[in-house]
């Protein structure tokens, strides 16, 4: 438990999905995936500090039968396809901080990260401190665009999208990162200025790749079900 700084954690979960349908209770290895996350913000904060925000009637049944109440219906105009999520932490900071309840940081914890698990939290809430915006999880990047990665000049020819090839060893090449969507713990006055692609100070959290699995379509979901069947993860 995070003994200084009181966090707020969000877990969005949209009744929509056009990926996975409904992939938010869809049972992963016999337990929804919402019941996941939760798991997961249980061991960070109380169950009063956990802000469920969706639209759904069957999420809202799904996550209330695990003993979490969900303090709100998420408006409309904020569950469509279009909605992003700088909307939904904001609906959701200002439904607390009209309450009288204000918070040091927002944890952002995506429902889609099945394998993040409480250790990768505290360890990244660790790197957060008050003249940040935010900390976010990452991952190696599969291609560098330093070196495997490459773009089309006006004349329709590839070249190496940043360094102008003078790298000719990967291992040379500057690390570059992918946001893995696992954990996000943000400045809750940052994000009142801006939304999170727009903040100017963002410090990593690294994770491997079997940690940073995304279910985003079948074949992701199909390959994290193979992973826990094989008590690889």
């Amino acid at each position: 438990m995070n003994d200084f700084k009181k966090s707020l954690v969000i877990i969005p979960a949209r009744g929509g999905s056009k990926g996975i349908p409904h992939k938010n209770i869809k049972p992963l290895a016999g337990k929804p995936l919402i019941h996941y996350t939760i798991d997961v913000a249980r061991q960070i904060v109380p169950d009063d500090d956990i802000c469920v925000s969706t639209d759904d009637n069957e999420i809202i049944k799904c996550v209330e039968d695990y003993g979490l109440k969900v303090p709100f219906v998420r408006p409309a105009e904020l569950a469509t396809d279009t909605a992003g999520s700088y909307g939904v932490l904001l609906h959701a900071l200002g439904f607390y901080e009209e309450k009288g309840f204000f918070y040091d940081n927002i944890i952002l914890l995506q429902n889609t990260s099945p394998f993040r698990n409480a250790e990768h939290v505290r360890e990244a809430m660790k790197l957060y401190t008050q003249d940040i915006d935010m900390v976010v999880s990452v991952k190696k990047a599969e291609a560098n665009p330093y070196y495997g990665c490459y773009e089309e000049d006006k004349d329709g020819y590839l070249h190496v999208s940043k360094g102008g090839g003078i790298y000719t060893r990967r291992q040379d090449a500057p690390d570059a990162y992918c946001y893995n969507g696992a954990i996000y713990i943000i400045n809750p006055d940052s994000l009142k200025k801006m939304p999170l692609s727009k903040f100017p100070h963002r410090v990593k959290y690294v994770m491997d790749d079997l940690h940073s699995v995304d279910l985003d379509t079948i074949i992701d979901w199909k390959f994290a079900e193979f992973l826990i069947k094989e008590k690889m993860i």
